[in-house]
């Protein structure tokens, strides 16, 4: 007997579902996630301040936080940018952003602003001197998401990423880690081998940097 076309595709589209980003998908994982986010990203904090550190900025720039979270880069970011300056994240999940939002009115910044909505249909008011894309996967994935970030990036704005990856070859063992980080974090393992290809051919000098182990990467360049 033939299957109705819609249960013929299914398992077609369960065995892609991993190797391209799936909007439905990242935000069930980030509701279930936003009230221990924090606790789980404490082991990985070392890596946003190095990513923060690469963004090199100043007092009075302004900066994108893309896939800001619960605003955990923000108390970094403000320590930077002073009052003069100002930050603006970009979250789809409604839950994530709502911590985000009593975050920054408990510390009373004024200075940042939040934008409720996916990466590549977000509608940026600002030409920012830095962007900051920390674990956000499923972005660095997104060619449109880059591509709208940078058009409201000023000329040779800095962009830093940092996220996981495959381990190298001599640290294979810790590609556990890393699958079992993806399947809570992402809603595709492509690209990760090379996360930041999509990004390279949209800066000047790409530099990448390795971190525990090779699991992790931070890449830093210049907006052409």
């Amino acid at each position: 007997m033939d299957l109705p076309p819609d249960d013929r595709s299914q398992p077609f589209q369960r065995l892609t579902r991993w190797f391209t980003p799936n909007r439905s998908m990242a935000l069930r994982q980030y509701r279930s996630r936003a009230r221990i986010y924090d606790l789980e990203l404490a082991l990985f904090e070392p890596v946003r301040r190095r990513a923060i550190d690469l963004l090199h900025l100043k007092n009075g720039d302004r900066v994108l936080d893309v896939g800001c979270g619960t605003g955990l880069s923000f108390s970094a970011l403000e320590g930077l940018v002073g009052r003069e300056g100002s930050i603006v994240g970009i979250e789809q999940s409604p839950e994530m952003l709502e911590r985000a939002r009593a975050r920054a009115a408990e510390n009373r910044w004024k200075n940042v602003a939040l934008i409720s909505a996916s990466v590549e249909e977000a509608a940026i008011p600002i030409a920012a001197d830095a962007a900051l894309f920390h674990f956000t996967h499923d972005i660095m994935r997104t060619p449109s998401a880059l591509a709208n970030v940078v058009s409201h990036l000023k000329p040779g704005a800095r962009i830093v990423a940092s996220g996981l990856k495959w381990a190298p070859i001599w640290a294979m063992p810790l590609n556990v880690l890393v699958w079992n980080a993806a399947m809570r974090s992402t809603s595709t393992i492509e690209g990760l081998t090379r996360p930041w290809s999509h990004l390279e051919p949209l800066v000047s000098g790409l530099e990448l940097e390795q971190m525990l182990g090779g699991t992790v990467y931070v890449a830093s360049g210049v907006v052409k």
